[in-house]
């Protein structure tokens, strides 16, 4: 059985992208990461970087014929870690739900098109769509979109409070240490590592799983223990 993988990731400039990315790389059984960006990023071993346009009306059959390609060279799986995090402070609701909604949920059809069958996306801790706080409100929309597209396998990932995160202030880190379970602190690295884990170890399974910060640091030490 042929073991290798690849995965396209949206948002893999980000932190916490860009912690999955390294996670992923560090896998000899990972072929390839494409990162479908806006704008060109250097060079990297086994990286391959696709320039497209997340605003145009195509962006999801291009993403689609990009994902056919690279599944012609074997199995592959997609990763959105788009999110804006403390900064959607800043940011009008319409422009947040364009990027978050509109964005990923494009990137997710054209996956799901292309036949991919296994899609990891970066939410946060409490989302609910019907919630009266606004970016709880539209991660809990983003999920439902990106579930109702149907991929085989869709795993969850919920985040308190990320640490080694350049946008997270150390006195938010510091709070995040008293504050117990699923709200408190997570580090990057190991919310990077348990979605390449994700996609090691459960490609090939089926369902949807919703992760939180326990179950991210289990997957995450589960990674290291077989030795990926």
């Amino acid at each position: 059985m042929d073991r290798s993988f690849a995965a396209i990731i949206l948002g893999g400039t980000g932190q916490v992208g860009g912690a999955a990315v390294a996670e992923l790389l560090a896998i000899p059984e990972c072929r390839e990461v494409v990162m479908v960006t806006r704008r060109p990023i250097a060079a990297q071993s086994r990286v391959r970087n696709v320039v497209l346009d997340t605003g145009a009306a195509d962006f999801s059959q291009r993403t689609a014929d990009l994902a056919c390609a690279v599944m012609s060279q074997g199995s592959l799986s997609a990763v959105s870690c788009v999110g804006v995090g403390s900064g959607s402070r800043r940011w009008s609701e319409e422009d947040l739900k364009r990027l978050e909604l509109g964005v990923v949920g494009a990137f997710a059809r054209g996956c799901h098109d292309a036949g991919i069958a296994q899609f990891c996306l970066l939410s946060a801790v409490g989302s609910k769509a019907r919630s009266r706080i606004r970016y709880v409100r539209v991660m809990g929309m983003k999920e439902d979109i990106v579930r109702n597209v149907g991929f085989n396998r869709l795993a969850i990932f919920r985040p308190g409070i990320i640490v080694g995160n350049a946008h997270t202030p150390a006195w938010v880190g510091w709070l995040g240490n008293l504050v117990p379970g699923r709200f408190g602190n997570i580090h990057q690295r190991i919310l990077g590592r348990s979605i390449a884990a994700e996609i090691a170890l459960h490609r090939r399974e089926s369902g949807e799983v919703v992760r939180e910060n326990a179950a991210m640091k289990k997957l995450a030490a589960q990674f290291n223990s077989v030795g990926l």
